[in-house]
């Protein structure tokens, strides 16, 4: 008898959603930055334990929002979490314990409030959730434990694992607890099947994330991706153009570089991951074009699958 079943894992911005669902998966299906809210929509990665076939939605961070894109990926958020048949809440407990200390930065103390803010909102919605504390590699066991206890003591949480979502420590008795959750059921994806995201979409995340990797203090909250073209060539191989958006002219300036050399290096990153992610030669061309207003295209939402109007 098989099993199927959605998995939502929500937190605070860079707390490991993506790292974690990517060793869930086994391959990468999310971007990773050290950029906060780097995930913008929710992206499904699907694993297999045993005959139980787990859909593992990496939601937007939930943080206070400032502007429309804020609004829709955290309503894009709770809903991952609303449809979900079981929910992981996945907290960066070394940063909560840093907090507690005095010792936090300024995202570790917006860290604290926004896990606060989704404990509230599990209660509020009457939703159980597990907890995963990350990152427990960082940390002495004694202080883990008792910041487990504070953290399950706020009654909105049906079990707690330990993990770190980089080194795998927990990573397998997590999976192993959610394939037994999953209701019996047939599959939703063939059993080849590592995500469900579009190849258009995959390459333009891709290309997002190296913008990040290189220029991620220089850059702000202020780029997007869009694939413009996507062609299959009679010779296997695909030919991709790509248009980062900037919201002013001296961020055009940054992403170029010197003699072009900062895009240089971010096209030739990504056409890399590209190309063996794909299993084929990747030809790819890019563009930077200023667009004040990208954050307001009503196009850019529909294609993540963000709700405009939230």
């Amino acid at each position: 008898m098989t099993r199927a079943g959605f998995i939502a894992i929500i937190g605070a911005p860079n707390a490991g959603k993506s790292t974690l669902v990517n060793h869930l998966v086994g391959s990468k299906v999310s971007i990773v930055t050290q950029k906060v809210q780097t995930t913008r929509f929710p992206i499904r990665g699907v694993a297999i334990v045993g005959e139980s076939q787990l859909v593992l939605v990496d939601t937007p961070g939930i943080f206070t929002p400032r502007r429309r894109l804020d609004r829709a990926m955290i309503r894009a958020a709770w809903g991952g979490a609303q449809d979900a048949d079981a929910i992981v809440h996945l907290v960066d407990v070394n940063g909560q314990i840093d907090a507690a200390d005095g010792q936090a930065t300024g995202a570790d103390k917006r860290a604290v409030t926004d896990v606060e803010s989704i404990i509230k909102g599990l209660r509020d919605h009457g939703h159980k959730a597990i907890l995963a504390l990350n990152k427990i590699d960082l940390i002495r066991r004694d202080r883990l434990l008792a910041e487990t206890q504070k953290l399950f003591s706020s009654e909105v949480y049906s079990d707690v694992f330990m993990i770190s979502a980089t080194t795998g420590a927990g990573v397998d008795d997590l999976k192993s607890h959610l394939a037994g959750l999953v209701p019996e059921g047939p599959w939703f994806y063939p059993a080849d099947q590592s995500a469900d995201i579009t190849s258009r979409l995959l390459a333009a995340e891709i290309t997002r994330e190296k913008v990040y990797l290189r220029v991620h203090e220089e850059l702000p909250y202020a780029a997007s991706v869009e694939t413009t073209a996507f062609e299959e060539r009679l010779d296997g191989s695909v030919r991709i153009e790509q248009t980062i958006y900037v919201e002013r002219d001296g961020q055009r300036g940054i992403l170029l570089g010197k003699g072009g050399r900062t895009l240089k290096w971010i096209g030739e990153a990504s056409r890399t991951e590209l190309t063996e992610m794909f299993g084929r030669t990747t030809h790819l061309f890019l563009h930077v074009k200023v667009r004040a207003t990208w954050a307001e295209d009503r196009g850019l939402f529909q294609d993540m699958g963000l709700d405009f109007d939230v």
